[in-house]
């Protein structure tokens, strides 16, 4: 080829290459090709998009030239202002972004603190201060995302599209939900802080599902021992409810029957109250909290199948936990990760959603009453079935997979809509006890309901309270430094519950993108596969150490002349060759579980030679190919 015509090539290539760029920075065709659809905008946000009216301004703060900015902020702020360019194209010309770069002493400083952003470092420091927020803006409606937090990048589409929501309906009157909870979910209650007071522990803060929830909602709290309920509520939230009162439990139906919506959640063996008893069991006296929770009455009238004894256990999904401070980890049956495969792909409630913790969680059997339709949201394995929730403190993470009962899939959360009977036939109960007069706040209807009204009713149930806490959403050793990072879909399973309930379903698909932590369900299967496989022999060799021991015990147990044992040389080589069989056993069980581990660290090596000739192999074959095509040229 002539000088002239390989300068004229390569010119080509450059212009071809810069012409490449520009058409994929400018058409509006993408390419998501990751497993989650990260950088897919959900069909919420398109509808709220669509919804715009009057032209929104969106003002990026992000102060890119200050020196020391930490490289994990400029990543993040790429992210977030190619976040922001999709909003744009979405919108059709109903949004306006302006990318600002702050710095000090200037006006864009002055608009970025007025808009309440902070600064990202400390000024007291003597470091530049630098700015890495949102502010949107409507007519005379503005709010502001004062900092992008690193913490919340797997939860940036729902920040955004929550942003732009809150400015168009910022005029707009929350909608009231009632809260009826034992549990602390707001905060410690005030027999928690004189207790905490005589343990000398400091009152523990509100879980930051309610923060959220409050966002979006005007929670009022109702009282257990309530016997109405506060007025114009829009909806109910129940959540590990404990000795409610007869009269309560008579305005919760007549608000369900109502047509206005509610959530019960119920635990048979509720964490927080285990660990109140533990510390209970330190004070002489104090009586031991229950652990458990139930509506039975409720339950009963409207078909629903719940035992408050049986915890739920799935080897499936069993979670790996650290259960000793040398590092061990057991996988614990009844703490359940579930995946994509345990949830409802047609409900707008966890359609989005793919991962879950729920820790000792209960189940229901509902009954499909004429008029009622049920929706199975959330379900185990086939690998499922029932444990005692007292028997499980006596039991190791390996006993309980033994011991299970294999009895099939389990629902752990039911939608249930349609028409319901009332559970008090014979109308409002009377006094639980005349002499005590209680406050009231509004009057029951002076006719009471018989069954659901036209428009019919709707409840949400779930059979765990445990998924509400803060350290069973985030990941616990970034939660201790008061940074979030979510580990599964908790969070945006409980404001999908209010938000679908309430009829608020823009912000619905928005979430489920929450989980960095993507499970080896390959590596999953095959450690599932290889315990039923040795299984058997597992249990028998458990069995014949328990019974060496036991003999050997009891030999060691015929001691005389001060303790010492003594034995007839029979008795002394029979204690000998129980202690040789006793690390025989043992010795085989490490061998069973070493060949467990043969095939995951098999595939462990496969992984990596691929991960690490694949890309060498393809750049080899590309340069065959472009060899061989020149020479034909």
């Amino acid at each position: 080829m002539k000088p002239g015509l390989k300068a004229l090539a390569i010119l080509l290539l450059f212009a071809g290459l810069v012409l490449v760029n520009y058409l994929a920075a400018h058409l509006p065709l993408r390419l998501d090709a990751t497993a989650g659809k990260i950088y897919t905008l959900t069909p919420g946000t398109r509808t709220i998009l669509g919804k715009i009216g009057e032209p929104l301004t969106l003002d990026f703060y992000f102060s890119r030239d200050v020196e020391g900015m930490p490289i994990q902020y400029k990543n993040y702020a790429e992210h977030v202002l190619e976040m922001l360019h999709q909003y744009v194209r979405t919108a059709g010309g109903r949004l306006i972004l302006n990318v600002i770069n702050p710095r000090a002493d200037t006006p864009e400083e002055e608009k970025a603190t007025a808009a309440g952003l902070k600064s990202v470092n400390d000024p007291a420091s003597g470091a530049e201060p630098a700015y890495f927020g949102l502010v949107a803006t409507q007519a005379d409606q503005s709010a502001a995302i004062p900092g992008f937090g690193l913490q919340r990048e797997q939860l940036l589409e729902y920040d955004l599209s929550q942003l732009i929501f809150t400015v168009q309906h910022q005029q707009e009157t929350k909608k009231k939900i009632g809260l009826i909870t034992s549990l602390p979910l707001l905060g410690s209650s005030p027999q928690d802080i004189q207790m905490m007071m005589m343990l000398q522990q400091q009152p523990k803060p509100g879980q930051y599902v309610t923060t959220e929830w409050a966002k979006n909602f005007n929670l009022v709290t109702v009282a257990d021992s309530a016997e109405l309920l506060p007025e114009h509520l829009d909806g109910l939230a129940i959540i590990h409810p404990q000795a409610l009162s007869l009269k309560l439990l008579y305005a919760i139906d007549q608000f369900m029957l109502s047509g206005k919506p509610v959530f019960i959640a119920v635990d048979p063996s509720s964490q927080y109250f285990l660990r109140q008893a533990d510390q209970q069991m330190m004070m002489m006296g104090a009586p031991q909290p229950k652990v458990s929770s139930d509506l039975p009455l409720l339950f009963k009238a409207y078909g629903i199948g719940y035992t408050p004894e049986n915890v739920t256990a799935d080897i499936s999904h069993a979670t790996k936990v650290q259960t000793s401070r040398s590092g061990a980890v057991s996988s614990i049956p009844t703490w359940l990760s579930l995946d994509h495969e345990s949830v409802n792909p047609a409900s707008p409630v966890t359609a989005p959603l793919n991962s879950f913790l729920f820790v000792e969680a209960g189940s229901f059997i509902a009954t499909a009453s004429p008029g009622v339709n049920l929706t199975p949201l959330l379900e185990t394995s086939a690998q499922s079935g029932d444990l005692s929730s007292a028997a499980l403190q006596l039991n190791q993470p390996d006993q309980m997979a033994r011991n299970l009962k294999v009895s099939g899939k389990k629902t752990l959360a039911i939608l249930l809509q349609g028409k319901f009977k009332t559970a008090f036939p014979d109308g409002i109960p009377k006094d639980e006890k005349p002499e005590e007069k209680k406050d009231s706040v509004t009057a029951p209807a002076a006719t009471p309901l018989t069954e659901s009204a036209a428009s019919g009713s709707t409840m949400l149930l779930v059979a765990d309270t445990d998924w509400l806490f803060d350290q069973y959403i985030f990941d616990p050793n970034y939660l201790q430094a008061g940074l979030l990072s979510p580990r599964n879909d908790n969070l945006d399973l409980a404001a999908n519950v209010l938000d679908f309930l309430t009829g608020s379903p823009e912000l619905l698909s928005v979430r489920g993108k929450g989980a960095s932590l993507r499970p080896f369900t390959v590596v999953q299967q095959m450690e599932s596969e290889a315990r039923k496989k040795f299984e058997v022999q597992l249990t028998t060799l458990e069995s014949r150490l328990t019974e060496v021991q036991t003999k050997l015990n009891g030999l060691q147990a015929k001691r005389t002349d001060g303790g010492r044992l003594v034995a007839t040389p029979e008795m002394q080589a029979e204690i000998l060759g129980f202690q040789k069989d006793e690390a025989a056993i043992r010795h085989e069980q490490r061998d069973i579980r070493r060949t467990l581990r043969e095939d995951v660290d098999a595939l462990g090596r496969r992984l990596l030679w691929i991960n690490l000739l694949t890309t060498p192999l393809l750049v080899g074959l590309f340069g065959l190919w472009f060899s061989r095509a020149r020479r034909q040229a």
